[in-house]
């Protein structure tokens, strides 16, 4: 498995972040170069599902189930795992966690990833990281720049 974190200190509290976890912040997300149509989006609670067709020009099917989700005072976090996933993909684990923070939150996406051939995953890694490392502004857009 081949694994990205990042993390992007916003200026909202943890409850506002996780309520601002929606489908609108789900679009807003989506990487510039790509399509997307999402036709369900449940939620971020364990058992919901996110549908979707991704692609460039040509859209590809993915669905993704939440297959964990957790709270405690500090933390909310929650799992989408991919059930069918694009080629090459093979495998998708996203742990999504928001950490309170004195001034704050931090959000954190934390991406597991495999793609067959095995060096296939080493080629996809910097192409996953351009399209990651770009939801950081639209974090800070939404849930303040921390200062």
């Amino acid at each position: 498995m081949e694994n990205l974190i990042f993390k992007t200190p916003v200026s909202a509290s943890l409850e506002t972040v996780r309520d601002g976890f929606n489908l609108d912040l789900f679009k807003a997300l989506k990487p510039p170069v790509l399509s997307l149509d999402v036709s369900r989006f449940d939620g971020c609670k364990k058992g919901d599902e996110v549908h979707l067709k991704v692609g460039l020009g040509l859209k590809v099917e993915w669905i993704s189930l939440i297959t964990e989700d957790s709270e405690t005072a500090n933390e909310w976090s929650f799992v989408d795992e991919g059930k069918k996933l694009p080629f090459p993909l093979t495998a998708w684990r996203h742990h999504h966690r928001v950490l309170r923070d004195g001034t704050g939150s931090i959000i954190i996406d934390d991406i597991s990833f495999e793609a067959g051939p095995s060096f296939t995953s080493k080629m996809m890694k910097p192409l996953l990281y351009l399209q990651f490392v770009g939801r950081a502004p639209v974090y800070r857009k939404i849930f303040g720049e921390r200062s």
